[in-house]
């Protein structure tokens, strides 16, 4: 791959590799465990995603923050024994090409579908994720059916963003959706969403923008070929249950996933291809 002159590859201390950009747009940081994006901060900016302080960038073990990549299934598959949200944001990408202009940058990895093991996904197909990095950032995941049969899968873009207080952030944009929270509904979201439990809804006829209202500003997310998404804070208790996360950091992040489930699942005809988007920027 040919890197341009904002970007370099780079080890974290555990020796994972990451694609680092330092632009005059953004600075960001792109792991190949994952094909996940785990800093992104617009110049003269905060950051724009969240990523725990108890992170260990450990090889095979999914980063908790960024934005992991739950493909070809979100949450856990009915097999119990195998990887809740698949096992994407495990695997190790791959490095394709770097664009660079005076607007932004692409970066784009691909899953070498030769190294997943067939008895999770015996589909031939290509997953491709792309990275357009300005003052805001987008990611595009794109799967392709190159085999002669149909098949489906659910999916998600599991954006972490930052808050200094959940109590005091609210999400705006969700009114009119329907959502299932632990098993339970559809219900009707009539209102704003704020935070006082811990929350896990799944939603679907959403709108394709929303704004997270945080002390420190408002941002901006919007999906394109999705009519679902999830809003997750794990709140007091189960936070105490999770790996690589602090007992209190649930007070500081809040997950807004661009993603296609339930009945926004995707059925792909041979030879055809969908790609997901979300853009997220500080309004």
């Amino acid at each position: 791959m040919k890197l341009s002159p904002s970007v370099s590859i780079e080890q974290s201390e555990t020796g994972l590799e990451f694609i680092k950009v330092a632009s005059s747009k953004c600075d960001a940081k792109i792991f190949l465990q994952g094909g996940q994006i785990t800093e992104f901060i617009p110049k003269n900016n905060k950051p724009l995603i969240w990523v725990s302080n108890n992170e260990t960038f450990k090889e095979g073990v999914s980063i908790r923050g960024g934005i992991p990549i739950c493909w070809p299934w979100f949450g856990n598959h009915q097999n119990q024994d195998w990887p809740a949200h698949g096992f994407a944001r495990t695997s190790l990408w791959q490095a394709d090409e770097v664009h660079e202009s005076d607007e932004h940058i692409t970066i784009s990895l691909n899953l070498p579908m030769k190294l997943v093991n067939p008895t999770y996904w015996p589909h031939h197909s290509a997953l491709k994720v792309e990275f357009v990095l300005s003052e805001q950032l987008q990611v595009r995941l794109t799967t392709t059916n190159l085999s002669n049969t149909a098949f489906s899968y659910t999916q998600a873009l599991h954006t972490y963003f930052p808050t200094s207080d959940i109590k005091n952030t609210v999400v705006d944009g969700l009114q009119g959706a329907q959502y299932i929270e632990f098993g339970e509904g559809p219900f009707a979201q009539n209102e704003q969403v704020n935070f006082t439990r811990e929350t896990d809804m799944v939603y679907t006829q959403a709108a394709l923008l929303q704004h997270i209202h945080t002390p420190d500003g408002i941002i901006k997310v919007s999906r394109e070929n999705s009519s679902s998404c999830v809003l997750w804070n794990p709140w007091i208790e189960k936070s105490k249950r999770l790996s690589n996360f602090a007992d209190d950091e649930y007070l500081s992040m809040v997950c807004l996933e661009a993603a296609n489930v339930l009945e926004d699942k995707v059925t792909l005809e041979p030879k055809q291809s969908h790609t997901l988007v979300t853009t997220i920027s500080w309004a």
